[in-house]
């Protein structure tokens, strides 16, 4: 599996990055890991925009899904004819929520490009992945995804809170790809996103080799971000940004 971040800015895009988005390549199939705001401009210097063959959404606040209206007018209305429907999975609302965002009819809404389907519970398979998610703490319905292939485990947080199931989908991951978007003791507030430390905290309750943050608003200091992990987490540490690309 190789994994490369598209974007990775918390919250709002930043000046050095759009927000969240990660494109997983496997034996020539290609997933991308939300599609937050900003990220459909980036993914276009790492891929074919028609070359990506299913979108995971994690949740649908606008920085992880925003740039599926964009990717829309992409597939729908290419001048050589419509894109190919791929499809898209995310929570119940997804269809209704991105047509709303575009100002469509919900019928047919983005249903001619994209073929919304809720994940399913516990693991399913696409392509050549195993997928398992688990809806984790956030105040809509969030999930946390656990993708293996060939014996190798990649999680990705997408936004908690701090949590038992997000230990769980972690268990031995070789990559785990967490979110760290609060402040130790400056945002203290619980079941919406976790700060550097309980993010390493989680890594090793559940296990992890590795621990990248991600997630992190342009108002935050990653290097401070960084230091609350460091400690906590016995394996390497270190923060997402944009082009970094890791093998599994």
């Amino acid at each position: 599996m190789k994994l490369t971040v598209i974007g990775c800015s918390g919250s709002f895009p930043g000046p050095a990055s759009p927000a969240s988005c990660y494109l997983l390549e496997v034996e020539g199939f290609k997933v991308l890991l939300d599609m937050g705001s900003g990220a459909l401009g980036a993914l276009q210097r790492y891929t074919d925009v028609y070359d990506i063959d299913a979108v995971l959404l994690s949740h649908l606040h606008a920085d992880h899904c925003m740039d599926l209206c964009g990717y829309y007018v992409a597939r729908k209305y290419r001048p050589e004819g419509s894109a190919p429907r791929i499809p898209v999975y995310g929570p119940a609302d997804s269809a209704d929520r991105m047509a709303r965002a575009y100002d469509l009819p919900m019928d047919p809404g983005m249903h001619g490009e994209f073929d919304f389907t809720l994940f399913p519970d516990g693991a399913f398979e696409l392509g050549p992945l195993r997928i398992t998610t688990d809806l984790l703490v956030h105040p809509i319905d969030a999930y946390g995804l656990r993708i293996e292939h060939d014996g190798k485990v990649l999680t990705y947080s997408g936004d908690t809170g701090a949590c038992d199931g997000l230990v769980r989908l972690a268990k031995d991951s070789d990559l785990f790809l967490c979110e760290a978007s609060f402040q130790d003791g400056r945002d203290d507030v619980p079941e919406i996103h976790l700060n550097g430390r309980e993010a390493a905290e989680h890594a090793a309750r559940a296990g992890a080799d590795r621990l990248v943050l991600t997630h992190i608003p342009p108002w935050n200091d990653p290097e401070r971000t960084l230091n609350e992990a460091t400690g906590n987490f016995e394996g390497p540490i270190e923060l997402a940004h944009p082009g970094a690309v890791y093998t599994l």
